[in-house]
């Protein structure tokens, strides 16, 4: 599997094209099972793995840190921790856990306070059972805390060596940028990932969406890399729809089931006839091989779906193929 170079300076690391996401297991995915997705990964080349501080407390018995926990103990189980990089989060999760989660008024999720950051990143080191961070992304963007207090708790968790590259998720282009700026007068690493919603179909039009990739980000990633601008890597959960693209049972969601969408995902599948491939692999290589590639982030419930998303990694679509998914 091909790598890519994320972060800047000496905190840089590479990680594979696909990155893992890990939300569901040791609650719907049960450990034995996440244990050979993971060997399955590893085996295939990839690197890079994806979980949060809350992953997955909505579950039935869910307390949030059990995907966390079931990546700790097959760290310590393989001996793999120098074979892979992973990337949690902070700052989505419950603050009071007996109240409902809510980011609007009167709100209920923990944020990006300096406290906050430095507490989370801590626990998840203990339930991980490693004593760095690869990633640390915010988990939803706090505006509520100045960004000045938000970047320089990142940048200090890189200077103390705890974290390589800080990240932000769920987040507007103009707060990438500003905190992008805050970081360089504080003199600290900046965000060198940005994880947000993306996939082949797209939302309708609505003002202040914060949480999907926009054409502005993609143009701004591509920008970076560059002298007086650190690069700057995007990550892309849910760039298959939950299995929308393949399954009658399953809809579009989060503001992409409208018709331009629906046609899109007719000419998606079209396509993977004519190349002899799924749906799935074809949106996977859409997405690999974009003007401004992203890092799709691919969940799997069993190794027999990862191989499907796998199998995307060797799909090349051609100028006519590409042609006819963009144009959709």
């Amino acid at each position: 599997m091909q790598q890519r170079t994320i972060g800047s300076g000496p905190t840089s690391t590479d990680v594979s094209v696909l990155c893992l996401g890990t939300m569901h297991f040791g609650t719907h995915t049960p450990r034995e099972t996440a244990f050979e997705v993971l060997d399955r990964f590893v085996d295939a080349g990839g690197t890079f793995l994806d979980t949060a501080n809350n992953y997955s407390a909505w579950a039935e018995g869910g307390q949030g840190h059990e995907s966390e926990d079931v990546i700790g103990a097959w760290l310590a189980s393989r001996g793999l921790r120098d074979r892979v990089r992973i990337a949690t989060k902070c700052g989505a999760a419950k603050k009071d856990p007996a109240l409902p989660l809510s980011s609007t008024p009167p709100t209920n999720y923990q944020g990006l306070a300096a406290e906050t950051i430095h507490r989370e990143a801590a626990t998840s080191l203990r339930h991980l059972g490693v004593d760095r961070l690869d990633v640390l992304y915010g988990h939803v963007d706090d505006r509520d805390t100045a960004l000045e207090e938000t970047v320089g708790a990142f940048g200090k968790l890189v200077a103390d060596g705890v974290v390589g590259v800080p990240g932000i998720s769920n987040v507007t282009t103009w707060r990438v940028v500003e905190a992008r700026e805050t970081a360089a007068r504080l003199g600290v690493e900046p965000y060198g990932l940005v994880q947000q919603q993306g996939s082949y179909v797209y939302p309708g039009p609505t003002p202040f969406r914060s949480n999907w990739v926009s054409g502005d980000l993609l143009d701004y990633a591509a920008s970076t890399g560059v002298d007086g601008r650190p690069p700057l890597a995007v990550t892309v959960y849910s760039p298959l729809h939950q299995g929308a693209f393949t399954r009658a049972d399953k809809s579009l969601f989060g503001g992409a089931d409208h018709p331009s969408s629906r046609r899109r995902v007719e000419v998606l599948r079209e396509v993977a006839r004519d190349a002899g491939a799924t749906p799935n692999q074809v949106a996977l290589a859409w997405l690999l091989g974009g003007p401004t590639p992203v890092i799709p982030i691919v969940g799997a419930h069993s190794v027999a779906q990862l191989d499907e998303s796998l199998g995307a990694l060797d799909l090349v679509l051609d100028d006519e193929l590409r042609t006819r998914l963009d144009e959709a």
